[in-house]
């Protein structure tokens, strides 16, 4: 869940209650397509916030690219690596640094 996924479930159901809100009667045409968009703008907000983290199980990178080592047999991973390409490049690179390569 991010930030940005909250700021808009909150927008969009806002949004939504000042349309119903704001309704006197039965609504009309426009009304009801604007209520029906700010809804569904909340129903996939709100689906965002439960989404699961990916295929690359990780919290800071969920859309990440998968690391190609990942499960290999032949050239496996270091312990504590993960599937996201991002974060084990940061740690091959941290690695790499405390052994005093650049």
């Amino acid at each position: 869940m991010s930030y940005a996924d909250l700021r808009e479930l909150r927008s969009a159901l806002t949004t939504a209650s000042d349309i119903a809100f704001s309704l006197d009667a039965a609504p009309s045409g426009p009304e009801t397509e604007l209520l029906t968009d700010a809804l569904r703008r909340a129903l996939a907000a709100a689906g965002s916030l439960t989404a699961e983290r990916g295929a690359t199980g990780c919290a800071e990178h969920p859309r990440g690219a998968v690391d190609p080592l990942y499960g290999d047999p032949e050239d496996p991973l270091p312990p504590g690596y993960g599937r996201c390409l991002l974060c084990n490049d940061r740690r091959r690179r941290a690695s790499a640094q405390r052994r005093g390569w650049r």
